[in-house]
């Protein structure tokens, strides 16, 4: 039984570490929308900054929804701004995540948000 016990305590430990940042830990600053282009030629630019306020480096994944002018969610892209590699605490990372998106002319909102937090 202790065999089993410790056993399982191991298996659970790396869920530990993984739980030392939250999404809450990270801030989005300067969020721009930016069209660039006309026609079947338009570009979207979604950048900003990513910053990382835990004490510990990890990585945080970006998400963007774009919406209509009600509200109602149009498209939805996630990236990892840092890719496979871990922000240090107090450090940020530039990211735009407008190349994923395809463009629809009732796009009129947008909203951002830390959709997941990871160590690599």
């Amino acid at each position: 039984m202790k065999t089993l016990l410790v056993s399982a305590l191991l298996l659970l430990a790396p869920i530990g570490a993984h739980a030392a940042c939250a999404p809450t830990d990270f801030a989005i600053q300067d969020f721009k929308m930016k069209a660039t282009g006309s026609g079947a030629g338009l570009r979207l630019s979604l950048s900003g900054q990513l910053v990382n306020h835990c004490a510990e480096a990890a990585a945080a994944q970006v998400r963007v929804d774009a919406k209509d002018a009600s509200g109602k969610v149009l498209q939805t892209k996630q990236g990892w701004p840092a890719g496979t590699a871990n922000i240090a605490p107090g450090q940020s990372v530039t990211f735009d995540l407008g190349r994923l998106f395809r463009y629809q002319a009732d796009m009129q909102d947008y909203t951002v948000g830390v959709a997941d937090v990871k160590t690599w």
